[in-house]
């Protein structure tokens, strides 16, 4: 099915369950991790995203829980840009079943005629941390969390910051 842009309209991330959120990363394996002590967001990339301000504030306020817990401060003069950016995709599943006289498609023999169909649409948001080196202005690390989205406004807060936390445990990248 065709993506469809709900970026305007969105409930941004709200997830079932903290489990429900996958997540991945990417990194530049020259960058030496420890030397970044400071941040501070990148402003002109997020005035940028296309959500509500509302759901920007809340997930900016997660990223500062979040470095604040990993030793980060805030700062004018930062080692890191933080910016980010969301997408959101819908996604429709048909499912048909078909029951006749005789043997072939459907479950075997049955003495009726007839079927169902059940259509199932699901959101699927996607939140993508970028970490800047700001001396270098190059793209250091990067992470993208992604699941389903619902419509329960009551859990806002709480999905969104599960979002970020499953996220930023991937920062910093592990030595190999």
């Amino acid at each position: 099915m065709k993506t469809i842009q709900l970026l305007p309209l969105l409930l941004l991330f709200l997830v079932a369950s903290c489990s429900a959120v996958r997540v991945n990363s990417d990194y530049d394996k020259k960058v030496d991790f420890s030397q970044f002590k400071t941040y501070a967001f990148y402003k002109t990339g997020i005035d940028k995203v296309e959500i509500s301000d509302l759901d920007k504030k809340r997930i900016l306020r997660s990223i500062d829980e979040e470095m604040a817990a990993k030793g980060f401060a805030k700062s004018e003069t930062p080692d890191l840009l933080i910016n980010i950016n969301t997408k959101a995709e819908k996604d429709v599943n048909v499912n048909q079943f078909y029951a006749g006289y005789g043997y072939g498609w459907g479950y075997g023999w049955s003495p009726y005629w007839g079927g169902s169909t059940s259509v199932y649409t699901s959101t699927e948001g996607i939140l993508t941390i970028d970490l800047i080196d700001a001396k270098k202005k190059e793209l250091v690390w990067q992470g993208v969390g992604s699941g389903n989205l619902t419509q329960d406004t009551n859990k806002k807060d709480e999905n969104i910051k599960c979002f970020v936390n499953k996220i930023l445990e991937l920062y910093p990248p592990a030595k190999k």
